[in-house]
């Protein structure tokens, strides 16, 4: 990624190579169709999403890996499934050259909405 950080999210996407585009419009297409209502920007220098205001996922390209960030709370709620692979508390590392789990990444984005309007009210 170039130093400076874009300003949208289809530049930041246009910055990588045509496979890893791939996979980053296939996790933005994820989080808007999942969670419709939310609200894209840049943020951290990736992409982000909020839903009421608040924070839902975020999603980067990196070196070797995907960084998927679901706050603590999505990464707690599928500490099973997620096991398999590196991260923290609130990250989690998909590495590239494998299969990107896209169902596994629409049922957190699907439990962050949940959890996000459940906050809300």
């Amino acid at each position: 990624m170039k130093s400076t950080s874009p300003k949208t999210i289809d530049k930041y996407i246009a910055n990588f190579p045509k496979g890893i585009q791939t996979i980053l419009r296939k996790l933005r297409k994820i989080i808007k169709v999942t969670a419709p209502k939310s609200v894209e920007s840049i943020s951290y220098h990736m992409p982000g999403y909020k839903l009421n205001g608040k924070p839902l996922v975020y999603f980067g390209a990196w070196k070797n890996h995907i960084g998927f960030y679901a706050t603590p709370s999505g990464n707690t709620a599928f500490k099973k499934e997620l096991s398999k692979y590196k991260g923290a508390k609130g990250s989690i590392q998909f590495p590239l050259g494998k299969p990107i789990p896209y169902s596994l990444i629409k049922r957190i984005v699907t439990y962050r909405v949940k959890e996000n309007t459940i906050k809300k009210k």
